[in-house]
């Protein structure tokens, strides 16, 4: 039986990887000029930030415990799902690039690439 603590602490695993992941994808999205390369740099980055905020928040601060014996589940838990719904975050809730002002400085740096 899991507890309550551990189902809170996967809780915070799964929020703090949806947040970074939304972020990252939205950096990626507005900076990148091209849309392959922000894919691949999603598809890249975010599981290696996913390792490291997996191993600080369940290894070292403890969250998470062992409530999760089965691996796939775990996989699930704290990388598919909040990878699906970071990219879902900045895909449907957020506005589309080209309708984002950004800076003069960096507005001048896009088009002189």
């Amino acid at each position: 039986m899991v507890s309550a603590a551990t189902m809170l602490g996967l809780f915070v695993i799964i929020l703090v990887n949806t947040v970074i992941t939304a972020v990252v994808v939205r950096f990626f999205r507005l900076r990148l000029s091209t849309r392959w390369g922000a894919v691949v740099y999603t598809l890249l980055l975010v599981p290696l930030v996913y390792v490291v905020t997996t191993i600080v928040l369940s290894g070292v601060v403890g969250f998470g415990g062992s409530g999760i014996r089965d691996i796939g589940t775990a996989l699930i838990l704290i990388w598919v799902l909040p990878f699906s719904l970071g990219v879902s975050i900045d895909l449907f809730w957020m506005p589309p690039p080209e309708e984002v002002e950004l800076p003069d400085n960096s507005r001048k740096q896009q088009q002189g690439r």
